[in-house]
């Protein structure tokens, strides 16, 4: 079918109401957001009065941390209004959104009146996390029935990859596709086709596996900071681990939900880990405390003052009372956690004997077994349920992926054994000569996976807009490889220059892996792509070598160095073939200055930039102050009698108050992108799109040509240099803060020059050098070198 959208339609303006309309608004859908009118309003009242619900819900959206807009203008994308006044404004939306109370005669209700409001075709979705999709549209039309389905968004929207959809048993199978398909690439979302069964696939495990971690604490005497310790960073899972995850959710959140799902899976074997003895009293106790969690400051951690700062003090489970944190340590934990391999890491884990193994092989025992057993019940594949879970928790492996890597046969008898049935699916699968879930090719690439219907593997469905870059090195395509860089062939003509390196900090590695790809570009290739599928693009330079050639006072050698970066960001930035850069996640110092090293970037929405040296008492000096008046100060001085002034003050803020991008739409109005440069939603896709850009500009492509900068000269390092003295003054900065931004001053003036005017970017470079080597001598900033690398967080000193 043909689909679009252009204009979209909110209902509910609560957290994730409002999170979805500024994910829509995010990539230029027009959103009309309602909600119930005011309280003591009437028709015809002003707007601010009658839509203050809604308003009230968007201001908050507009100062929410992490910030759920891309930026501050797409909030003027969302039309605020109400469900009495203003529902004919979805007359012409091609999407419905109901995202109102979790009950279903309301959500039925709303049902019966957008059938009467919505153009023939417009696509009606419920944001739901458990309520039946085929109950909420019971009694509508056909082409109401055809076009509608569940799409559950994870809170916040904008970061959580996870998006589920539920059609109706009437939905158009066409319709489904098309979601998946503008959901995928268009929202950036991980899409998951799920059954229509209570809280679907993602919200049923963490409420029954989470529930299972709690009861299994209470019934074998284990403290929340054991649980904590052993349930998040160490088994693949986002620090927040389990309680501090029922803290962040809530307590009530946590009973409601537990308590709806009991009564609507009666044919569940495992059903009364949602009423245990111990648990429930547990809950119902910190209910009627009203410890509800982080919106009460205190759940199973309490926010506590003390004269060190602020504190978390975790709730002891015996007790009742809050108690000081102590330090946890398992043998096992300290002899394993540094397995890079999470699978792996996983596997060590639940076969050690002491404490922290026996918790975490039951923990995963039922997981596991649970995962098996629900398979044909809320999703017909494997690969649906790992994806759920990962995608929807941060997790880096589903429960699948998770038994292949523990091994499955040398399981099934352990785990009953302990009580945990394994379906009979599985054993049927390992005696017919299927050991694993997942099958691979001869490379070790993952290329099918068990289809228990079937009773033999599949072949295993990919994206066809992802390039993973360890299937490329699997596949043989390594061109040339060192310890913090690769070479890598793309396919078409095009190289990847990816990153390894820990925090993917630029070293001596990258630079050398750097020169070579030019090398390769110039004979090999016809474009070169820099990026790589790291936790984040680059934190940065490796500061821990300036320090060490600081202490033993070898400047010519830092000199070097910094000449060398400088060199070589130049090269790829003015090399005979295209160069895109694929940045996201944090690109940070000298991370920013190669992110806008090449001819284009392609760059991730959620992209955390900036040149951020000042922390660490450095400058940038690896062309980044040049690059920055290169691209925010010429265009202006292109044009006679421009004022250079606001535009200089907005670049040396940037640097001075190291000021980083809370998204790719920031990163551009920073002048870190250049309207040229693409953003791209999808992490999954980002690779892909940049090859394709290299692509298209290697097709006629002109290498950039040495160009001049404009330097503001003595009048405007005068003006800068007052901004830091009063900043000094007010006391938001200290002397030395004051030291390095008159450094960055001094670097984006062009020094004290009599006059301003164009100079050759080498000069601006040499600059960058200079100041960065004096700093470098400064003790002061040497103690923020230090304890950057030993706190990792920066030092006012």
């Amino acid at each position: 079918m043909t689909a679009y959208i252009r204009k979209a339609a909110v209902i509910g303006s609560g957290t994730m109401g409002s999170g979805i309309a500024a994910l829509l608004a995010g990539v230029g859908v027009q959103v009309v957001l309602l909600d119930l009118p005011a309280q003591d309003t009437q028709p015809g009242d002003p707007p601010e009065r009658r839509n203050a619900l809604v308003l009230g819900n968007l201001d908050a959206l507009k100062k929410s941390r992490p910030a759920q807009l891309f930026h501050p203008a797409d909030a003027d994308l969302i039309i605020p209004g109400n469900l009495d006044d203003d529902l004919d404004c979805l007359r012409d939306a091609d999407w419905i959104i109901e995202v109102i109370v979790e009950r279903l005669e309301p959500k039925q209700q709303l049902m019966a009146r957008l059938e009467d409001v919505r153009q023939p075709g417009a696509i009606v979705s419920t944001n739901t996390s458990g309520l039946s999709i085929n109950a909420i549209a019971e009694g509508r039309s056909d082409d109401f029935q055809r076009h509608f389905m569940g799409t559950h968004f994870f809170n916040p929207p904008r970061y959580l990859k996870l998006l589920e959809l539920i059609p109706h048993e009437k939905t158009d199978p066409a319709l489904l596709d098309f979601m998946a398909r503008y959901a995928t690439d268009v929202l950036g979302k991980g899409v998951v086709i799920t059954k229509d069964t209570p809280n679907f696939i993602a919200n049923r495990f963490i409420s029954m596996s989470g529930t299972f971690g709690v009861n299994y604490a209470l019934d074998h005497g284990y403290t929340v900071e054991e649980v904590d310790n052993l349930t998040g960073p160490l088994i693949g899972r986002p620090k927040t681990a389990t309680f501090r995850l029922n803290d962040l959710v809530g307590t009530d959140v946590m009973v409601h939900v537990n308590s709806n799902l009991y009564p609507a899976i009666p044919d569940d074997e495992s059903r009364e880990v949602l009423n245990h003895p111990d648990s429930r009293p547990l809950l119902q106790h910190m209910l009627d405390q009203g410890w509800l969690g982080n919106k009460r400051g205190q759940g199973f951690y309490k926010r506590v003052n003390t004269p060190e700062g602020k504190d978390f003090w975790p709730l002891n489970l015996q007790t009742l009372d809050y108690e000081p944190p102590a330090k946890v340590r398992f043998e096992s934990v300290g002899q394993h956690r540094k397995i890079e391999d999470a699978g792996a890491r996983i596997k060590a884990m639940v076969n050690a004997d002491d404490r922290a193994g026996v918790y975490l092989w039951h923990l995963h025992a039922f997981y596991l077994t649970y995962a098996a057993r629900r398979l044909g019940e809320i999703a017909d594949d494997i690969p649906s349920v790992d994806r759920a879970n990962r995608w929807g928790f941060n997790h880096a492996l589903g429960p699948f992926e998770i038994w292949d890597a523990l091994g499955v046969e040398e399981t099934i008898l352990r785990f009953e054994a302990d009580g945990y049935a394994v379906p009979q699916w599985v054993k049927d699968m390992v005696s017919s000569g299927h050991p694993t879930f997942y099958q691979r090719d001869e490379h070790g690439v993952l290329s099918g996976v068990y289809d228990p219907g079937e009773g033999a593997y599949a072949p295993l469905a990919r994206d066809p807009k992802a390039i993973v870059i360890d299937d490329l090195r699997a596949a043989g395509k390594t061109v040339e490889s060192n310890a913090g860089a690769s070479i890598l062939d793309m396919g078409d003509g095009v190289a990847l220059l990816e990153f390894h390196a820990k925090a993917n900090a630029i070293d001596d590695d990258i630079i050398k892996m750097g020169w070579r790809a030019l090398e390769r570009l110039d004979s090999d290739f016809d474009a070169l792509v820099a990026g790589n599928q790291g936790e984040h693009f680059s934190a940065g330079a490796n500061i821990f070598l300036i320090a060490m050639l600081a202490q033993a006072q070898q400047w010519d050698q830092i000199r070097a160095i910094t000449r060398e970066l400088q060199d070589l960001f130049q090269a790829l930035r003015r090399a005979p073939r295209p160069v895109v850069t694929a940045p996201f996640g944090m690109a940070l110092g000298g991370g920013a200055e190669f992110a806008m090293a090449g001819a284009r970037a392609v760059a991730h929405a959620e992209l955390y930039t900036g040149l951020v040296e000042i922390g660490v008492g450095l400058l940038p000096a690896g062309s980044g102050c040049k690059e920055m008046l290169r691209r925010n100060i010429n265009p202006v001085m292109q044009t006679p009698n421009a004022d250079v002034l606001p535009h200089l003050q907005r670049v040396f803020e940037n640097l001075a108050l190291a000021k980083v991008s809370e998204s790719a739409k920031q990163a551009r109005d920073m002048g870190f992108l250049t309207a040229a440069d693409r953003i791209v939603l999808n992490r999954d896709h980002l690779l892909a799109e940049a090859k394709r850009e290299a692509l298209h500009l290697a097709g006629s492509y002109t290498p950039l040509p040495p160009q001049k900068v404009w330097a503001a000269g003595r009048d405007g390092l005068a003006a800068l240099r007052i901004g830091v003295y009063s900043m000094v003054e007010a006391g938001y900065a200290t002397e030395h803060d004051a030291l390095i931004a008159n450094k960055i001053a001094y670097v984006l003036c062009g020094g004290d020059l009599s006059e301003p005017g164009w100079v050759p970017e080498e000069y601006i470079l040499d600059l960058e050098r200079d100041a960065f080597v004096e700093l470098c001598k400064e003790p002061k900033s040497l103690e923020r070198i230090a304890h950057m690398l030993q706190y990792n967080k920066p030092l006012r000193n």
